[in-house]
């Protein structure tokens, strides 16, 4: 399927293109060489739940997303900028951004409020502060924790500037109450009269500068502060629901939305939602009047969350978990009055990114849709997103007539995939990876997304992927929700055939859901292993057809253990023992293992750490661990540290500088106290940084090297989808 050799010249072509269009080029520090950072487009934009247009300086929008950073759009390039990935790896919580915030007086400035979860384990949150729209960023952290990946992310923005004082920025936590700076973000301090511990939104009405805030506590309500946050009342006649989000129209009309939860969470943005409403109060009025498009009734259920008005009165509003028929986005220019349901006009101009094309077929508009906002300078572009990344439009005047609305996937360098697992093999495909709910693909072109290697059916999550070490057109994958859990493709990701049996059982009652686990395929293609979560390890040798246990094989139900196959000889299998502190091997196709060796460290279920073979060397085996970086050459010589690495958290390897040398090795890990990706070319006896401090990317997911292009790596940061790393110039051995 796939023609590798011909496919390097198409390749050359990136570097142009990030020369051309100022994409990511490290800049060079002692003991580093610049590298090329760019996505590789596949179109998996992921939960994106905020948008902030700037009201008064045209030209700025920024999106926030659960798990992928914060991005500014280029509208020049029709791209968007990522603004986070300096991140390094102790602050990659900080990729969660719960709330994003501008000042109003001062376009360069933006505010970011980031973390990913709330429990006890979870890194404490901080607040983010630029003065040049997020090229450079200033910290401050807080003594509490921020759940951008939590319930409830997809309301907001509970990040706001006073517009009539930029010093003061306020912030509404997730569950720990109000929090001020009065030093445009350097210190906070928690306010003693917030009227809810959880707040979904803070808001101030333009007018009189009252500060609303919407409380998650409970059954939800509304609140206004009239002395800046020193005292605030209830708002008389609000329904008792949890507010989502609200807006303001310039003759001060106020549009709120609310949602009602099934009880299984205190959040119910983005799921749990079971009802809920949409009202408005006029200008001078004390009461509340609902204007939502569709009430919830038996058997059409789910609330409202984004909302937004534009200059000349025109109201946006989308459903929050309908479902059944499926979630809208309405349009009113009368206030509510009567609305027009966009879905029945709207066309998505998908042909960039063929797997959206295959899963959209039916105009529908995406669930999770949390948020959405017209651009104040342009009444024709209206921006929402939802679970898979974020439409633009690009004449919502039409809305409410017999013409077609086209919304165009606007994700371009939005790439917010959870790529599971990178591999590269030395023929066929460049580079396939597995994702998280879009399934995952197959790349000959690193700047198209795929179209003929798409893994299918690709709104599935797939967890693992392995290729024979001499035979690269022989892939298998575990998948989460078909039959079998597995497919197995002989050319290159062309067709797939799925598995006639699994070995992966169905979850005990009260237990947690088991996923496929890891699969490998030995060099030649002749032998399989497959470890399910939680489960033990089993093997076939007739292609899937039958699956045995394999014996010897740890007995330990806490840690998924992976199996890896060498690349050169068939049959051969490795097995780290990670609780036990073990090397094991199978040479009989995985039908039974055995130690090869013991002593090493003892991980446990919350550590990492990654077994490796070298793909052109029989048993040379690479361990990356929590604390350093092991290495065994052959079956004569024992596991020995190398020396420098203090932490190894993945490795990969790629094409040596000089033919048939050893392969260079990749690591993402600590050396010399400096964190970040490396290079070595010498069995890891010297290391070369290949990143900056501005292109750290947070954590990594998985990472490997190009078998043909010596230097060319590809990672998979957490939330950024896939993306590929080269120097300024390409060498092949």
């Amino acid at each position: 399927m796939f023609g590798k050799r011909a496919a390097k010249a198409l390749r050359s072509a990136i570097l142009a293109t990030l020369i051309s269009t100022g994409c990511a080029l490290a800049q060079p520090t002692p003991g580093s060489q610049a590298y090329h950072w760019q996505s590789v487009p596949y179109g998996a934009g992921g939960y994106v739940d905020g948008f902030i247009y700037h009201p008064r300086e045209k030209g700025i929008l920024y999106a926030r997303t659960d798990v992928g950073g914060l991005y500014r759009y280029d509208f020049t390039g029709r791209s968007w900028v990522p603004l986070l990935d300096h991140l390094p790896r102790e602050d990659a919580d900080f990729m969660g951004v719960l709330s994003v915030a501008i000042d109003p007086a001062n376009p360069d400035k933006v505010y970011a409020a980031c973390g990913l979860y709330l429990q006890d384990w979870a890194r404490k949150g901080a607040i983010l502060r630029s003065d040049d729209r997020g090229l450079t960023w200033k910290k401050t952290e807080l003594p509490i924790r921020i759940g951008g990946n939590a319930d409830g992310r997809g309301t907001g923005e509970r990040l706001v500037v006073d517009p009539r004082d930029s010093n003061t920025v306020y912030f509404g936590s997730n569950q720990d109450g109000l929090w001020r700076s009065t030093d445009s973000g350097a210190t906070f301090t928690k306010l003693t009269a917030s009227p809810a511990r959880s707040i979904n939104f803070l808001i101030f009405e333009p007018s009189s500068n009252d500060l609303y805030l919407a409380s998650a506590d409970g059954k939800g309500g509304l609140y206004v502060s009239r002395d800046k946050g020193s005292t605030f009342v209830a708002v008389e006649g609000a329904p008792q629901q949890l507010p989502q989000r609200a807006a303001f129209a310039a003759d001060g009309t106020m549009y709120v939305t609310f949602a009602v939860g099934d009880g299984s969470s205190w959040a119910v943005n983005p799921s749990h939602a079971e009802g809920g409403k949409l009202v408005r109060r006029d200008p001078g009025s004390a009461g509340w009047k609902e204007i939502s498009p569709i009430k919830p009734s038996d058997g059409l259920r789910g609330g409202y969350s984004g909302i937004d008005v534009a200059p000349d009165g025109t109201v946006v509003v989308s459903t929050l978990d309908r479902w059944w028929p499926h979630d809208d986005v309405f349009v009113s220019r009368d206030k509510g009055a009567r609305w027009s349901a966009l879905s029945r006009q709207a066309r998505f101009a998908v042909s960039d990114y063929p797997w959206l094309e295959e899963t959209n077929p039916e105009r529908r508009m995406g669930g999770w849709l949390s948020d959405l906002k017209i651009n104040p300078f342009n009444p024709d572009e209206m921006t929402y997103g939802h679970g898979g990344g974020v439409w633009t439009s690009r004449n919502l005047s039409a809305a409410g007539t017999d013409q077609p609305l086209i919304f165009d996937a606007n994700i371009a360098n939005l790439e917010e995939g959870a790529v599971t697992q990178l591999v590269s093999p030395s023929g066929g495909a460049t580079i396939l990876a597995t994702m998280g709910d879009t399934a995952g693909g197959a790349w000959d072109d690193l700047t198209k997304s795929p179209k003929a290697g798409l893994f299918r059916p690709n709104t599935e999550t797939n967890e693992s992927i392995d290729y024979a070490g001499q035979r690269p057109g022989w892939i298998v994958r575990t998948v989460h929700n078909s039959k079998t859990r597995g497919f197995f493709s002989k050319d290159g990701g062309g067709s797939w055939d799925m598995f006639a049996a699994t070995p992966v059982v169905a979850s005990p009652p009260n237990e947690p859901y088991r996923g496929p686990g890891a699969i490998a395929i030995s060099a030649k293609g002749s032998a399989l292993v497959w470890a399910p979560e939680r489960s033990g390890g089993f093997h076939s040798s007739d292609g899937g057809k039958s699956w045995s246990p394999s014996a010897g094989w740890p007995d330990q139900r806490e840690q998924t253990l992976t199996p890896i196959a060498d690349k050169v000889v068939d049959q051969v299998f490795y097995l780290h023992d990670r609780p036990g502190g073990r090397i094991l091997v199978s040479v009989d196709g995985g039908g039974s293992f055995k130690m090869i060796a013991e002593g090493l460290p003892v991980i446990q279920s919350w550590d990492r750490s990654q077994l490796a073979v070298t793909p052109t060397r029989m048993r040379d085996l690479w361990i990356a661990l929590p604390g350093g970086l092991v290495h065994s050459r052959s079956a004569d010589t024992p596991f020995k540290s190398v020396k420098k690495v203090e932490a190894a958290w993945a490795i990969g390897f790629g094409a040596p500088r000089l033919k048939d040398g050893y392969p260079t090795v990749f690591v993402f890990g600590k050396i010399a106290g400096q964190g970040g990706l490396w290079r070595s070319e010498d069995e890891g006896v010297s290391w070369l940084r290949i990143n900056d401090d501005a292109h750290q990317f947070g954590d990594m997911r998985s990472i490997t090297g190009d078998p043909l292009e010596f230097g060319t790596l590809y990672i998979a940061p957490h939330g950024r989808g896939v993306m590929v790393g080269r120097p300024p110039v390409v060498t092949k051995p």
